[in-house]
């Protein structure tokens, strides 16, 4: 077994660099989850527009609600079996924010046919992205967004592209700073850039199969579809 993003990489998964490698290779077959600790330089939003969205956002653990700069965060990625038997890895964000912490919530879910990674988002697993993986020339890894669904009940549909958006991650791995880097950007094609952050961190280590995924990790709700 190898893990959920070497499985949907293939060959390409080699050609990131070796600490990237061992990030994303968290997961049920590694026994291992990983935990960063850093600052985000910056975290930005797009125009007035974009309030309400955050705003409603918020209540289900999805985004950040305010701007701000040099803002300590940590990331936890904590592979567990869903309540469907499929491989999960958590992608929990939690911001220290003035005033109190907020959470970025998502978990990626390997699709039954192990042929791709659906990235739900929030609390409840209402939102789910398709996402694709490419190795960089330098090394890094780049993740963008493809089709977003909204999934509750009975209700399956495709989120309209003038109220989605696309996702982009770049992920890399600063050898001089032993630390690694990220950037994020969320745009509408219609409306511009929405929302995105970039800072650093150290990664850490450890034995999920003695200490298992802590309380209030997991979602609240978990969506069967994949």
């Amino acid at each position: 077994m190898t893990s959920m993003f070497r499985t949907v990489m293939g060959p390409d998964f080699d050609r990131l660099h070796p600490q990237l490698q061992r990030r994303f290779s968290v997961g049920l077959a590694s026994g291992e989850a990983c935990t960063g600790h850093g600052v985000m330089d910056r975290i930005w939003h797009g125009g007035a527009f974009v309030k309400p969205f955050l705003a409603l956002g918020t209540t289900r653990n999805i985004l950040v609600p305010r701007a701000a700069r040099n803002v300590p965060f940590k990331i936890e990625n904590v592979p567990y079996a869903d309540t469907y038997g499929r491989e999960t890895v958590t992608f929990v964000r939690t911001f220290d924010l003035p005033g109190r912490p907020r959470r970025f919530d998502a978990q990626m879910v390997l699709s039954p046919k192990g042929d791709r990674i659906l990235d739900y988002l929030g609390t409840h697993q209402h939102l789910a992205s398709e996402l694709h993986f490419h190795a960089e020339p330098d090394g890094s890894l780049l993740i963008r967004s493809g089709e977003h669904r909204f999934r509750e009940g009975p209700v399956d549909v495709r989120v309209p592209e003038l109220v989605g958006a696309t996702a982009e991650v770049r992920e890399s791995f600063d050898d001089r700073a032993g630390r690694f880097r990220i950037r994020v950007r969320v745009v509408n094609r219609y409306f511009g850039p929405l929302f995105g952050y970039q800072g650093s961190f150290e990664a850490s280590y450890t034995d999920i199969r003695g200490c298992g995924v802590r309380p209030g990790l997991r979602p609240v709700r978990e969506e069967s579809r994949a």
